[in-house]
C-alpha cells in the first residue's frame, strides 16, 4: 500500500469520526432544547380519565401550557391545571383531616439531581392529575346540598352538565384556602379524585395550564 493510499484512509476515516461525532451533538442539542420547550413552555399530553367529563373526555389529546409554571403565576378561578398528585389521594377521615391547615400531603418525593430530573423533568414515576381550579388563596369555600359557595355566594358553574350536584366526597369540603394554594375539582363531581379528599394543592405543585386540544380534530381549539 502506497503512502498516498495510507493518507487517504486516514483522511476518510477522521472524516467519517468527525460527520458522526456532528450527529451526535446535533441529536444531544436536539434533546436537550425538546426537553426545556416541554418543561418550561408546553408539551402535549392525552387525558387518560373522565373526571373532567364531559369538558374532556378519554382519549383526547391536548396542549398544555406550562408558562404558568415558568412564571409561577397563580391561576385564576375556572382554569384548567395540571398538577403532580399528592402521596395521599384518598382515606383521609373526618378525624385526621387538618380543616385549619387543608393542604395536600406530599411525600417521599426525589432528593438527589438525578432521581429529581428523572421525576420532574423526564416525569418518570409521576402521577398528574388534571382539574379545574374553584377557590384561590384566602377564600372560603363551603359545599353544601349538593352546590358550591364561594365567600357565601353561590359558584355559578355553567361548564357542569345539568343537573350535576357536587358530592361530599371527603373531608376537604368547608375550608378556607390558604395563601399560596388553590382548591380544585373535577367537572364530573362524582367521578373525581380531588381536593375534597386530600385538601388544597400548593402553587408550586401546579405544572401548567390545559390550552388547546388538538384531537379530536371536529373539537379542535381553545378549551374552557
Amino acid at each position: 500500500m502506497g503512502k498516498e493510499d495510507r493518507y487517504l484512509m486516514d483522511y476518510e476515516g477522521k472524516f467519517n469520526i468527525k460527520e458522526i461525532l456532528e450527529w451526535v451533538y446535533c441529536v444531544v442539542i436536539a434533546v436537550i432544547l425538546a426537553l426545556l420547550v416541554r418543561y418550561y413552555l408546553g408539551t402535549p399530553t392525552i387525558v387518560q380519565m373522565s373526571s373532567m367529563h364531559p369538558t374532556l373526555q378519554q382519549g383526547q389529546r391536548l396542549i398544555l401550557n406550562r408558562w404558568i409554571r415558568t412564571t409561577n403565576q397563580t391561576p385564576k378561578r375556572g382554569d384548567i391545571i395540571t398538577f403532580e398528585a399528592p402521596s395521599k389521594t384518598s382515606g383521609i377521615s373526618a378525624a385526621e383531616a387538618d380543616i385549619e391547615n387543608p393542604i395536600a400531603v406530599y411525600e417521599n418525593e426525589p432528593t438527589n439531581i438525578f432521581s429529581k430530573f428523572r421525576y420532574y423533568v423526564l416525569e418518570i414515576g409521576k402521577t398528574s392529575y388534571i382539574k379545574r381550579v374553584i377557590a384561590l388563596p384566602g377564600e372560603h369555600i363551603k359545599i353544601e346540598n349538593g352546590k358550591v359557595y364561594i365567600n357565601g355566594e353561590q359558584l355559578q358553574e355553567n361548564y357542569l352538565n345539568t343537573g350535576v350536584t357536587t358530592p361530599l366526597t371527603g373531608p376537604y369540603t368547608d375550608l378556607v384556602v390558604p395563601q399560596g394554594y388553590v382548591f380544585a375539582m373535577g367537572d364530573n363531581r362524582a367521578g373525581s379524585k380531588d381536593c375534597r379528599e386530600f385538601g388544597c394543592v400548593p402553587i408550586e405543585k401546579i405544572e401548567s395550564k390545559v390550552w388547546i386540544r388538538f384531537w379530536p380534530f371536529s373539537l379542535f381549539g381553545k378549551v374552557d
